[in-house]
């Protein structure tokens, strides 16, 4: 059957550019979810059993901006500071863990830092005043 083949593959030009739209935005939306990840992660890790859930947060366009990992701070033990002191250290760690800290992980660390002087001076002060076998 000879003829002419009248079809024509025409690429609408709006298509195209719509869809390098959709792949560039589906590109940016792995990109930002894999380095939030891989910060939270980092907390979430070393944090261990004081380290909450990941959270990722998105923006109205649903592309991740941001995240978080919740994070037992401990609270002053005079009973037990060296309980107090090993849990604020691993706020420490965990907080320091990424290898791009953000501002509010150096709050969390000054933090827990400051509880961890706290719980060193309770447990300098009680050095002594009975048998420590941690001392």
């Amino acid at each position: 059957m000879a003829g002419i083949n009248l079809f024509y593959n025409f690429t609408n030009p709006f298509e195209k550019q719509k869809e390098q739209r959709q792949a560039q935005r589906d590109a940016l939306i792995k990109k930002n979810y894999d380095e939030i990840y891989a910060h939270e992660l980092a907390h979430k890790s070393a944090g261990g059993s004081l380290a909450g859930s990941i959270v990722i947060e998105k923006n109205a366009d649903g592309i991740p901006v941001g995240g978080h990992v919740d994070i037992k701070m401990p609270s002053l033990d005079k009973n037990n500071p060296q309980k107090t002191i090993n849990d604020a250290n691993t706020v420490i760690r965990s907080a320091m863990a990424p290898s791009d800290p953000s501002a509010q992980d150096f709050k969390v660390k000054a933090q827990a830092e400051n509880i961890k002087m706290r719980a060193q001076a309770v447990k300098s002060n009680n050095t002594g005043n009975k048998l420590d076998y941690n001392a």
